[in-house]
């Protein structure tokens, strides 16, 4: 099954993320979110099922700034903003087959691909804060 992941490239939780994936030997070919083309539809779909807080990344610097506040836009607004600024959306987006996901569900990702990968592992949120502190 072709499974295409959509990164920030150099974020240290899509790294790990995809480091836990070839531990289980799942391959997967990487899109860089921040330069895809995204359409308010392709990005609806990712979204489906989920509550508006499930689908921005709460670390993005305009967010973490108080610069936007997400809760005050509505979900259409909020896709708007994405298109323009995709650092907005909560990552990774992966595609698995037909099947669109938002954020690193392990659950999900083992019912679509018959696996059984760790779900007590902790990172399916931006590790900016670990990534982003000096050594």
């Amino acid at each position: 099954m072709e499974i295409t992941f959509f990164e920030k490239p150099g974020c240290a939780g899509n790294a790990k993320q995809k480091k836990l994936l070839e531990l289980y030997n799942i391959s997967y070919k990487t899109e860089n979110m921040l330069s895809y083309p995204w359409t308010k539809e392709l990005l609806k779909e990712f979204f489906e099922g989920r509550e508006k807080e499930d689908i921005f990344n709460p670390f993005a610097p305009k967010i973490k700034n108080k610069e936007l506040d997400p809760h005050l836009l509505s979900i259409e607004q909020l896709v708007e903003q994405m298109i323009q600024e995709p650092i907005l959306i909560k990552r990774p987006l992966l595609v698995i087959g037909e099947e669109k996901i938002c954020g690193f569900d392990i659950k999900k990702i083992n019912a679509l691909l018959q696996k059984n990968i760790c779900s007590s592992v902790s990172i399916s949120t931006c590790q900016s804060s670990d990534a982003c502190k000096p050594k």
